[in-house]
């Protein structure tokens, strides 16, 4: 075998998985396949100046490269059971919070020391939600920032670069069984292992699909989640950021009596593009650093959508309203919710008066053209149930960037030791389709490392 141990991905799960395994066993040979680039030279070309929008780069510097789609998040780690994945039904409850805390002593360790960690335990503002028909989620939540996050995932490669084989920009086409292990092509070279650790994230979902149709890996379809980012004054949810810094807060709609969330809660943030799959969507991040602050606080309202007969596609219908939304505002398209309820498109004038600055260049339009009718009126429904403990969030001013879109991968079948059909494969992070969040895939990681050191 060319290896002990290949991993393909260098998002979070990845990372911990080669983190455990060269800190167990010093003599293993690992080595990383990442498609997009090192850390260093993950460079988005969207500057505000020159270049305004996203241009579809071949492999997107947001959401690929060492350190994954979550490289240039918000870095919040959440450590809970109630959000981020079902981790915790394949290696039980305990173990899965276990490891997400040991998660965050490594990036303690790495650079993010001195940074807080909130919690939403005996807080007043549950209370206050269930007053008004909304369910704040429990959790500990680490905000590293997207600055200390980078600094964290720096000091980590910088451990790691000496004692484990980076391979940037190399694409693994397939993935095989052979005698004794598993053979990965890159191109026109081909690899061999005894262990192969898959974790390909969000952005590999159509990557992973082929390989486990290959494998005659079975899977089962997921949900994808659609809907806005909310932009608005920092002091409109100063009194929950503040204590909670994110908080998870679940509504189930009247009309319908469907679950609306928020997600991804950025104080003090920038609203940014994002691409998948050739796809703009719009997502959100802030700083740790009060000098790099904005006057504006983002977070995402999101419906669930699954599909399983006849149509089992979530993410190919996620895409289509995605697509929508490039077609008619040439990317994300912001809108005032003083114009949405009023049935108008939001124009450059109007975007321009707003008493809410907007901190991503989108254009102005109208999200009832994008947003199919039902998810719409539950998230303007979350809105004004928002506003009752947020007073302000139903603002005309209030900015709505859409659409925001999150792609999960079809679950694959794996078993406790997170294996599939074949011994030696793992498939991890949010590639498997069951984990959703920084915190899980890193655990994940970490989980399946062990397991391979303990054979």
């Amino acid at each position: 075998m060319n290896y002990d141990v290949i991993i393909i991905g260098a998002g979070p799960g990845g990372i911990f998985s080669a983190y455990e395994l060269v800190n167990g066993n010093k003599n293993l040979k690992i080595a990383v396949f990442e498609k997009g680039n090192s850390l260093d030279k993950r460079k988005c070309p969207i500057d505000g100046k020159k270049v305004k929008s996203c241009i579809k780069c071949p492999t997107c510097a947001i959401m690929s490269g060492f350190g994954g789609a979550g490289a240039f998040s918000d870095g919040k780690y959440n450590i809970t059971n109630q959000f981020g994945g079902t981790l915790y039904e394949h290696i039980g409850k305990t173990e899965a919070i276990d490891l997400m805390k040991y998660v965050d002593s490594i990036n303690l360790k790495y650079g993010g020391e001195g940074t807080k960690l909130y919690s939403t335990a005996n807080t007043a503002i549950k209370k206050k939600c269930f007053e008004n028909d909304l369910h704040l989620l429990d959790a500990q939540v680490r905000h590293l920032g997207t600055d200390i996050n980078y600094v964290v995932l720096e000091n980590i490669y910088n451990e790691l670069k000496d004692k484990v084989e980076f391979r940037f920009r190399t694409e693994i086409t397939s993935v095989r069984k052979i005698d004794g292990g598993f053979e990965v092509e890159a191109g026109d070279e081909a690899y061999t292992c005894e262990k192969c650790i898959i974790s390909v994230g969000r952005s590999g979902s159509k990557w992973m699909e082929k390989v486990c149709g290959e494998l005659d890996i079975p899977t089962m379809s997921n949900r994808v989640d659609i809907g806005v980012r909310v932009e608005l004054p920092a002091e409109v949810f100063s009194h929950l950021t503040d204590e909670l810094y994110e908080s998870k807060i679940v509504y189930r709609t009247k009309q319908f009596e469907d679950l609306v969330r928020t997600f991804c809660m950025n104080p003090h943030g920038a609203v940014v593009n994002e691409n998948t799959n050739g796809i703009v969507t719009v997502n959100g991040h802030s700083y740790e650093d009060p000098k790099m602050h904005t006057n504006n606080t983002n977070f995402a309202l999101l419906v669930s959508k699954h599909f399983s007969e006849p149509f089992k596609d979530s993410n190919g219908y996620g895409e289509s309203i995605a697509r929508l939304s490039n077609m008619l505002g040439g990317g994300v398209i912001v809108q005032r919710f003083g114009d949405l309820t009023r049935g108008r498109r939001s124009n450059e004038q109007r975007i321009a008066e707003s008493y809410v600055v907007p901190t991503l260049a989108a254009t102005p339009g109208d999200l009832s053209l994008v947003i199919p009718k039902r998810i719409l009126d539950g998230i303007i429904e979350m809105i004004y149930a928002l506003d009752k403990i947020a007073p302000g969030t139903a603002n005309d001013d209030t900015l709505l960037y859409g659409v925001e879109v999150k792609f999960y991968n079809m679950e694959v079948e794996i078993d406790s030791d997170l294996q599939t059909k074949h011994k030696g494969l793992y498939v991890i992070g949010d590639g498997s389709g069951v984990t959703h969040s920084l915190s899980h895939a890193s655990a994940s990681g970490v989980y399946v490392a062990r397991h391979i050191l303990g054979k």
